[in-house]
């Protein structure tokens, strides 16, 4: 009994979490594996890599997915996008509500934890009514992007308007419709308003949180009425959407009309929150833009949504914080409220992992394929935001850097807090040391 209570206590809301995500991922590479999965012989890194990729609805690809897996493959591809999407323990909820089964306070507490929520109480409620939105919405997606898969593929066009709206509003960025012949993406549909707008719809809903949908689900558009945390993420991500789509349009696909360069610039400055499709060449594109790019990718979406990246939450706290320290201010204050010193310090320890899993990331590529940094950089900040997007180089990088990606990606989805939290034991101390100021500066 002594070694079951033991190992409950080891057995952290935030360990569950990281063991979890590694359960599924481990579960998807055995599936992939399976003759029935593929097309061609794979190798074991390689199925890892894309049941990672899926799971932490990243995007990158090793093999092309319209052609290399088979159609069994993209049914285990798209259920790893699924799960990844909603949360290893938003699945476990709900297959104990539809079950019947009673779901006691471990698991609520679980469910809080997985969805960021502020509150254990009413968490049941609230785990039902994001569980039925997510589908909904996934449902919604397919059938209007059904207007344009249809009349094109034909009945195949059903899968492909499903596979595509779970894998935009999930954030993950895998697609059927590029091939070797027609490779990038989404690149076919760059000027199609049918597949711009819905993609980028889901998208952003997706990579916005649960948390803000319920905000909106109580008050509607009576923006004054809404958490703190709903507010910072609407007003940052707003601002995350609107720089970059002004700086591409004004700076970038000069060569094409105004109408185009609107689509290419929405969808270019939306995939950025790290839904991965892409609609133009990033080879095309100058180096300040690829920049902007990598700056995007690592911030993501918000926290407790279907995107990864160092969350928009996160920066929007460190924005904040910086300004109450240039105005001389003596908190950090925002809407009318004040954020604790503990969230700021999280943010901060957040934003220092980021920056080091990126950079090492970046420099570890550089070294093991012998190709630019800015390159390289690009390709660490999208499997660390998970967001999926290329320079062209994942399907050619040798096995070490495939493992390096695999890391990023893996940490990017179950997140920086979580991570610590998993991996730090809680140290009690009953004294303080003495202070002594420090000059910065």
């Amino acid at each position: 009994m002594n070694r079951y209570l033991k190992f409950r206590k080891l057995l952290t809301a935030q360990r569950i979490i990281i063991f979890g995500f590694l359960f599924v991922i481990l579960t998807g590479t055995l599936f992939l594996l399976l003759p029935i999965s593929r097309n061609e012989s794979v190798s074991f890194i390689d199925a890892l890599f894309t049941a990672t990729s899926a799971t932490c609805v990243t995007g990158l690809v090793v093999n092309n997915t319209a052609t290399f897996w088979s159609s069994f493959g993209h049914v285990v591809i798209l259920l790893l996008i699924q799960i990844g999407g909603m949360g290893v323990i938003t699945l476990a909820i709900l297959i104990g509500i539809l079950s019947g089964k009673k779901i006691g306070l471990s698991s609520r507490s679980l469910m809080q934890e997985s969805i960021s929520a502020p509150y254990v109480g009413g968490i049941i409620r609230y785990s039902k009514f994001f569980i039925k939105g997510i589908f909904l919405i996934e449902i919604i997606g397919a059938v209007l992007l059904m207007f344009q898969f249809i009349p094109e593929y034909g009945p195949k066009g059903i899968w492909y308007s499903i596979f595509h709206s779970i894998s935009a509003f999930c954030n993950a960025g895998f697609d059927l419709v590029s091939t070797p012949d027609t490779p990038g993406s989404l690149m076919k549909y760059a000027y199609n308003p049918i597949i711009n707008t819905v993609i980028c719809l889901l998208i952003v809903i997706g990579g916005i949180g649960f948390i803000t949908w319920s905000d909106f689900q109580k008050h509607r558009f009576k923006f004054q009425k809404y958490s703190l945390q709903s507010k910072l993420v609407l007003v940052t991500t707003a601002i995350l959407l609107l720089f970059p789509f002004l700086f591409f349009f004004f700076h970038e696909f000069k060569d094409l009309s105004i109408s185009q360069r609107f689509w290419v610039s929405m969808f270019q400055s939306v995939t950025l929150r790290t839904a991965g499709f892409n609609t133009v060449d990033f080879y095309g594109m100058s180096e300040a833009s690829r920049l902007i790019m990598i700056l995007m990718m690592l911030v993501g979406g918000a926290t407790g949504s279907t995107a990864g990246g160092m969350k928009v939450n996160t920066l929007a706290i460190i924005v904040l914080a910086s300004f109450s320290i240039f105005f001389k201010r003596q908190d950090v204050t925002v809407f009318k409220r004040r954020i604790v010193d503990e969230i700021v310090l999280n943010a901060l320890t957040i934003f220092m992992m980021y920056v080091f899993f990126f950079l090492a990331g970046g420099i570890l590529l550089s070294i093991f394929e012998n190709l630019p940094i800015l390159t390289c950089l690009f390709e660490s900040a999208s499997a660390l935001g998970t967001v999926g997007l290329t320079m062209g180089i994942t399907s050619s990088l040798h096995t070490s850097s495939k493992i390096v990606l695999i890391i990023l990606m893996y940490l990017g989805r179950v997140g920086g807090l979580t991570f610590i939290y998993a991996t730090v034991s809680n140290i009690k101390t009953y004294s303080k040391l003495p202070q002594e100021k420090v000059t910065v500066g």
